[in-house]
């Protein structure tokens, strides 16, 4: 992230202590459950607020209830935003701790969330046209974010589930938020990853009848899944690959690291994986957070 040097005044004297996150993105991509998932992980959240408006509001929020961590939702409707974007975040980068996050979505999920609802698109008309106008004008605030999130494949649960995991209140004591991800590949490959490991080489529960109904969090399924020597292998081999890695990206700088652990159906062998290596890397210094994206 890149800090823009500035000018001393009273504005500039506060310390850059508080932690602003923007969470912006297509309509009908997730902002409201976004928004409060971040109300969950400690964060002041207010949508929609004029840009013109937060420094007032972090001052006051900082000074009466010692609030560091504020997100402010801004989407299509903010035009005194998106019309001087670049310049309006320099600002408030020079300031605050700022970063931005993005949902975005594919034009057919949106259209069908849309339908569902019956909600009109913010800006009128036919549904598709305006989501295509929309994407071009908030172009530039994709372009600067931070982080992106394509959130065609979450249900809002899910959604507000992986939000939590990335932006509650960090630990002060560890260097960086690892998040471990389980899936299934006919469900769609997640977005929002760093790191994807595909464990479909792993013997399948899923044919065995006792096993079948059970999910990889269960005893016997991981037995199961880790007592062959390949299982036991390939474990020994991501536990050095991530011993190794996890420490060079907390060298350089990183926050967040997403990895996902893929199989079939994301029930049985991921799950059972990513509970194996949550155990297994507990000892670097990190804030570790499970999801298991399809497990039932």
């Amino acid at each position: 992230m890149l800090l823009h040097p500035v000018k001393k005044n009273k504005l500039t004297k506060q310390p850059k202590t508080q932690r602003v996150l923007i969470i912006t993105g297509l309509s009908g991509s997730g902002k409201t459950v976004a928004l409060r998932a971040a109300e969950d992980s400690d964060f002041y959240c207010v949508d929609n607020l004029p840009v013109s408006l937060i420094s007032s509001l972090i001052k006051k929020v900082s000074v009466q209830a010692g609030i560091r961590n504020v997100a402010v939702g801004i989407d299509i409707r903010e035009k005194e935003f998106l019309s001087n974007a670049d310049k309006l975040l320099d600002l408030l980068r020079s300031k605050y701790k700022v970063e931005i996050l993005f949902l975005d979505a594919d034009t057919d999920v949106l259209i069908r969330r849309f339908k569902e609802t019956r909600r009109p698109h913010p800006l009128g008309g036919n549904i598709e046209e305006s989501i295509k106008k929309e994407q071009q004008i908030l172009s530039v605030l994709k372009n600067s974010a931070d982080r992106i999130i394509d959130t065609t494949s979450f249900t809002p649960h899910q959604l507000r589930k992986l939000i939590t995991s990335m932006y509650h209140t960090q630990n002060r004591n560890k260097d960086l938020t690892v998040s471990l991800l389980s899936f299934g590949f006919k469900y769609g490959v997640p977005q929002n990853i760093d790191l994807l490991f595909d464990i479909r080489f792993l013997p399948n529960p899923h044919f065995v009848p006792t096993l079948r109904d059970l999910n990889g969090t269960d005893k016997r399924v991981a037995e199961y899944v880790l007592k062959h020597p390949v299982s036991k292998n390939f474990s020994k081999k991501i536990k050095s690959l991530l011993d190794f890695l996890i420490p060079l990206y907390i060298k350089e700088g990183r926050s967040y690291l997403t990895i996902a652990i893929g199989c079939t159906g994301g029930n049985h062998r991921s799950p059972t994986v990513v509970e194996k290596i949550s155990g297994m890397i507990r000892k670097n210094k990190i804030d570790l957070n499970v999801i298991h994206r399809d497990m039932s």
